[in-house]
Formats: C-alpha cells, sequence, structure tokens
C-alpha cells in the first residue's frame, strides 16, 4: 500500500503551534489522501536530523513522495525520492549522492507516533531523507534509529 504525501505544506518551515503556557513548538504538516499528519520536531533530542528534514520540506523535496512502505502494527515509512514516480520497485532504495546525516540517539523510546530517521541497512550513520513513524511501541528500535519528531496531531491518520 502506498499512501501519498500530497504536499509538505511549506508553513511547516516555521509553522508554529502555541500550546497554553508552553512554548511555540515548530511543526511539519503531512497533508496525505487520509488526512492530516501534523509532528513537533526535538531538536533537542536530533538537531541534525531536525535541520535536514526542514531543509529538505522547505525546498519541496517531500512532495509528491508516498509512504512507500506500511507494515501494520509497526510503522509506516516514507521520504524516499523514487517514490514520485510509479515505478514501485526502487521505492525504498534512496538515491547516490543524498547527503548523510549522522546517528544522534536520545533517551527518547520509539513510541507510537514517534518519528525518527530510516537508515541504510546496520549503517547508523546513513540516514537521508527517509523517515518513518511509528504506529505502536517499538522499544527494540531505541539507540538504534534517531527520533526527530512526535506526532502531535492525526495519529489516526497515522494508524
Amino acid at each position: 500500500m502506498h499512501l501519498k504525501i500530497l504536499t509538505m505544506i511549506l508553513s511547516l518551515a516555521m509553522s508554529k503551534v502555541i500550546e497554553q503556557g508552553k512554548q511555540p513548538k515548530e511543526v511539519a504538516v503531512i497533508e496525505t489522501e487520509f488526512g492530516k499528519i501534523v509532528f513537533e520536531f526535538l531538536p533537542n533530542a536530533a538537531p541534525k536530523h531536525v535541520a535536514n528534514f526542514k531543509k529538505l520540506a522547505s525546498s519541496g523535496f517531500y512532495d509528491s513522495t508516498t509512504f512507500h512502505r506500511v507494515i501494520p502494527g509497526f510503522m509506516i515509512q516514507g521520504g524516499d525520492p523514487n517514490s514520485k514516480d510509479d515505478d514501485r520497485s526502487n521505492d525504498g532504495v534512496g538515491q547516490p549522492g543524498q547527503p548523510t546525516v549522522p546517528a544522534e540517539f536520545s533517551k527518547i523510546s520509539h513510541k507510537h507516533g514517534i518519528v525518527s530517521a530510516a537508515r541504510r541497512g546496520d549503517d547508523i550513520n546513513s540516514a537521508t531523507s527517509q523517515f518513518f513513524i511509528c504506529v505502536a511501541d517499538a522499544p527494540n528500535l531505541d539507540g538504534q534509529y534517531s527520533v526527530f519528531g512526535r506526532v502531535i496531531e492525526g495519529i489516526d491518520v497515522v494508524d
């Protein structure tokens, strides 16, 4: 199952959500055919991953990409530029030459709604543009993948 990320709303770049009595949060807004997913960035946990995602989103990189990997009870994965075309055989492979982001592990556990950086195989320093959102708790991923966001709206869309 492929889910289109119709647009990474450009308001994402500096969109703020203000909760009563709290500092404004910078968020990403993902529009899909099933609804909107909003996640807050966690720059204290993974500043390089947050900066990478924001840079790519601001440039329109994610527009028309899909959630190309959907594993019920585990996660949904998106952000591969190859998913923009109709050739599904290369979805998830990424493109040669994409800049990588080194691992930034934190104490934040991979719980339902966590946004984390995907990577190539066992190379912990090979994250590029792909990311995944946990649809269930996955503590086995802790210390293996870099958490950089948390869904704050649209968890029903993720599920």
